[in-house]
This record gives C-alpha cells, structure tokens and sequence, in this order.
C-alpha cells in the first residue's frame, strides 16, 4: 500500500520480499475468505483498536473502510456485506485481488525484488539484504518497513526485525499471540471425542466482556471466533495470575427460568446425556464439556438440582492455562512503541525509515479491523515517506 501511495506521487519505488512470491500472507489471510473490513459506524469501528485507537485514528480516518472498499472495486474487485457485517470481494479470495493489485504496481514501474531477506543496515546506512547470490547493498533515500509480526513465521513474517531495531535504540515490546487460541487441560476422555468439533451459537464472557458466537475444541485447549474477541483479555488474564477462566453460555437465549422448567422434567429410562440432549437441546460436544465442568470440580452432573445444572449450563467456566503458540495465531500483539514514531509514521531515531501495519503495537480483533488498519498505517506511511523525498 506504501508502494502504490509513493509510485502514484512520482517516486521510484522497489518491494523487497524476503518470500518466493509476494502477499503470502494476504493470501493466508484470505483463504476462508478476504474480510477486508467492516460495515459498522465508524465510531464503532474506530472503537475496536482499544488503547491503540489515538494512534491509529488519523491513518484510518484518511483511509477509512468505504475508501478501502473503492480501491478494491477500482482493481475490478466488487465487494459485499455478510450478514454479520463484514465486507468481502464478490470472487471471496484473496488471489484475484492481489493478481490485479501487481499488475497496478507494475503499472506505476513499482519493481519487485523477491527473496530478498532484510537484515539491517551497513555501516554507511544502506540496506543489507541477505539473498541466495549472497549479500545486497542498497543505497536508498527513504525506506518503508512493512515486515509483519511474528505470527504465521512460515510465510514470512518471523519477527526476526525486533532485534534489528532495537539495537538501534528502538523501543519494541514484546512480541506476543493474538486472536490466538489458549490451552485448558482436558482429561484424555473429552479430548479424544470432542477435538476439532464446534460449539455453535455459544456466548463466552471473560470478566465484564461478552461475546457470542462460535467456539471450537482443539487437542491443546480452545479456539475459534468468539476465543479471538475475548484474546486481548483473556492474555493479558494468563500473563497477570497466571491462568484465566472463560465462562460459557451454552444456551444463550434461554433464560435461566426457561431452562430450569424445562430440566425438571421426568427424565424416564433415558439416558442423561440424552434427557440433556432433548430437553435443553444440546449438542455431543456441549454435553460433554458440561461434564468435564463437573468432572473438574468433583460433582456428579446427575446429581446437580435443576436449577444448578440450569445455571451450570448458561455458565460452564474453563480453566485457561495458558496462550497458544504465537507462530499459530492471527495476528501479534506488542511491536514498535507509538511514542517512537512521528505523526507520519516515520522513527524519530531513523530519519527517513518508516514503518506500517503490524509491526506497531495495536490489536484489533478479527472482523476486518486486522486489514483496515495494515492498509491504512500502509497508505500513511507512504504518505509519509512522500514528505520526506519532497523535502
């Protein structure tokens, strides 16, 4: 995006990509379909980026979610709202978009260089580049780093970039999971059965936050739509005490009245994972974590009144151990401190070296908010890096 921002301004420009081909990570991002961004209020939308929001607020008010939506049909890709909001392209994947994109940049003269791995500066200031010819100097008058962050480091994005800087005296926080998943100690039973099956239709609550929507067993613990919501929350939970509970609503739309009545039913001669099944209409997957919940605190599910089973069922709490690995995450919390940047982008300790996109330290869920401001903090830092060639 900083490319095309500076080739439209006149400005000679190359892509160093360190992978074989370009937007491999776009790709990823779109293989279950490209969430560009969303259709809710601006105000709203602004909302989702949390402490990061005055930081962020300028770039994406330049480049909000209907301008977004304009580039990608002025590239011949339409787009749509889903029911849930989210704007999507009409072909749905990534790859056409990105085809017509370069063929834009190749319009513009914007040159790509791949396999071009960047390590750093020589001593002189230029670029070095590692490549499978050896080393590569470039002597440069403006640089925009849009390296990523440390999730999904199979596509390029490893991370690697934190240490680079801060040996130049860049402030960089740590590097951490987002929109992850977490771990839970399931007992070997619940794991073997229940891994890889959704519960659907669910509402999670960590602390005063909820969200409803979709959740799915893994063999390490639990992830899935709603998990990613709650992450910012639930992490920063793990990192404080250690572990982290995660309430979940089964039934969601049931009040607690309904669903009682309902459980204190004859149960008959059925089985109670079937009485449970019928009467509060509940899934293999929901039944059993009900029972692992009583396994765990050393009831019987059976025993439970129904009144207590009701509320067990509108509240079944999990025990989160830990955050899942940052290489399987989203998106990565920590990066580049905001107070090391200027209003365009640029390091105040590196004249003329801006940076965009996950490197900072934002985090926003998944929705279309991950794209919107990549794109954006993309576009303002060519914005910015066209200043300073003009000066």
């Amino acid at each position: 995006m900083a490319a095309e921002v500076l080739a439209q301004g006149g400005a000679q420009v190359t892509v160093y990509d360190a992978m074989p081909s370009a937007g491999r990570k776009f790709l990823m991002a779109g293989r279950g379909g490209l969430n560009l961004t969303h259709s809710e209020p601006l105000p709203q939308f602004l909302a989702r980026y949390r402490r990061a929001l005055r930081h962020l607020r300028a770039a994406i008010e330049a480049f909000p979610p209907q301008a977004l939506r304009d580039w990608s049909e002025a590239l011949g890709q339409e787009t749509f709202v889903g029911s849930s909001g989210r704007v999507f392209p009409k072909a749905f994947k990534a790859s056409p978009l990105l085809r017509a994109w370069l063929r834009r940049l190749d319009s513009l003269g914007v040159k790509l260089s791949l396999r071009h791995r960047w390590t750093g500066w020589d001593e002189q200031g230029r670029l070095r580049f590692e490549t499978s010819d050896g080393a590569h100097i470039v002597d440069i008058r403006a640089t925009v780093l849009a390296l990523g962050g440390a999730s999904w480091p199979r596509l390029g994005s490893d991370g690697a970039w934190a240490e680079i800087l801060a040996a130049k005296g860049v402030k960089v926080p740590p590097l951490g999971p987002a929109n992850s998943g977490f771990t839970a100690a399931w007992s070997d039973i619940f794991r073997d059965r229940f891994e890889g099956l959704p519960l659907k239709g669910v509402a999670l609550t960590s602390g005063q936050a909820t969200v409803r929507g979709e959740a799915i067993i893994t063999r390490a613990g639990i992830e899935g739509g709603a998990v990613y919501a709650l992450s910012a929350e639930l992490r920063e939970t793990i990192l404080r005490d250690g572990h982290a509970t995660l309430n979940i609503a089964l039934r969601p739309d049931m009040e607690i009245g309904e669903l009682t009545m309902k459980l204190s039913a004859a149960k008959g001669k059925q089985s109670f994972s079937n009485f449970l099944r019928k009467a509060a209409n509940l899934s293999p997957v929901a039944i059993g974590l009900l029972q692992e919940s009583a396994k765990t605190s050393g009831s019987s599910l059976a025993a439970l009144s129904p009144t207590d089973l009701a509320r067990l069922i509108q509240a079944v709490p999990v025990q989160l151990t830990g955050v899942a690995p940052i290489a399987r995450a989203i998106s990565t919390a920590g990066g580049i401190s905001f107070d090391e940047l200027d209003a365009d982008f640029m390091l105040r300790r590196l004249p003329g070296v801006f940076v965009a996109g996950e490197m900072l330290d934002w985090e926003a869920p998944t929705g279309g908010y991950l794209l919107q401001a990549s794109f954006a903090t993309g576009a303002a830092a060519g914005r910015g890096a066209m200043k300073w060639l003009e000066r």
